[in-house]
């Protein structure tokens, strides 16, 4: 049977246990030119909360009766005359929380599981990212000697926007929850200065850590941590909008930064950023990430929890904070 996980109800601020059920179905078989996937793992993303929202976005809205959507990879059990992909093939693309997916290949990606884990591919050379990648260099327009202040900095995506500015030859500065998280992106990532927002006045914290001011902002989390980066600001500085994880389970309306004029004074910009707009430029951008982390200069961390029944209470911790990197949910039953 094929486990999936349907989309029942809207929620209103965090998802509980009506948003969604665990339904058992029958593997589907498929047709001539398809190709039956069996899922391994299931990637959680913040992006997922904005998905189930009845309104206008970027990508439209989960409906009502389908599988979750979501990021995925696994292994082609049966091939029924695809074109390009066989059976034992590992393949990543949009399966949705399910064990099973038939799909004719359609925006997947066959992957080489010898070279990197499999939970690499749906984290540092998946959507995260290429997220990271595209957000810090197209958007922010990152150069050397940069500035660069990244919040949600322990994340999927700040930790390697974090890690490709050092690259670049910037000082990095981390937002973070935490002790560990702190500690983590200092010593083992290399960041230059992290502020623990539990434990810190913003405010002050950013004087400490960005005396100079911030050439370049990347937003994950929007909210008041955004409204204190505008403070930072030197001349010409770039924000980059690509997540606003504070405000996702908001049952009020969404608050936005007070001290936008910030952006007139220095003759700043502020931009969001998808990462689907760069889709044709994945694969460079894949192999230039896969170089820096041969070269250790570039390392990844995905925190994997077991169980697809277990998805509701591993999801909410993207919203708790209560992880490290990239959240995969493992659903193959061994």
């Amino acid at each position: 049977m094929n486990k999936q996980l349907i989309f029942k109800k809207r929620p209103v601020g965090m998802p509980d246990g009506e948003t969604w059920s665990l339904e058992s179905n029958p593997i589907p078989e498929p047709a001539e030119g398809e190709v039956l996937i069996q899922h391994h793992y299931i990637s959680l993303d913040p992006a997922m909360r904005g998905w189930l929202n009845d309104r206008k976005s970027y990508i439209p809205p989960v409906q009502i009766g389908e599988v979750m959507r979501a990021g995925s990879i696994g292994t082609v059990t049966k091939s029924n005359k695809h074109p390009k992909f066989k059976e034992g093939d590992c393949l990543t693309g949009w399966g949705g929380v399910q064990q099973y997916v038939v799909s004719n290949g359609e925006n997947w990606y066959k992957v080489d599981p010898t070279l990197a884990p499999m939970t690499t591919y749906i984290g540092t050379l998946g959507m995260p990212g290429m997220t990271a990648y595209f957000g810090i260099l197209e958007v922010g327009k990152l150069k050397e000697g940069d500035i660069v202040l990244v919040s949600g900095a322990a994340g999927a995506v700040g930790s390697i926007v974090g890690q490709i500015a050092k690259i670049k030859g910037c000082r990095v500065v981390g937002i973070a929850g935490g002790t560990d998280k702190c500690r983590y992106i200092k010593e083992e990532l290399g960041f230059d200065g992290a502020i623990d927002y539990k434990s810190e006045k913003l405010s002050d914290a950013l004087k400490r850590e960005c005396p100079k001011g911030i050439d370049v902002y990347f937003d994950n989390v929007g909210g008041e941590i955004l409204d204190a980066a505008l403070t930072r600001l030197r001349m010409h500085a770039r924000i980059v909008i690509c997540g606003a994880i504070s405000q996702y389970n908001n049952k009020t309306a969404v608050k936005g930064p007070s001290n936008y004029l910030s952006l007139l004074v220095n003759r700043a910009s502020m931009q969001g950023m998808v990462v689907m707009d760069y889709a044709k430029d994945y694969g460079r951008a894949a192999q230039e990430m896969g170089m820096w982390m041969m070269q250790g200069k570039l390392k990844s961390k995905e925190d994997v929890y077991e169980g697809i029944e277990n998805f509701q209470e591993t999801f909410q911790r993207l919203f708790t904070g209560d992880k490290m990197g990239k959240l995969v949910l493992k659903v193959i039953e061994d």
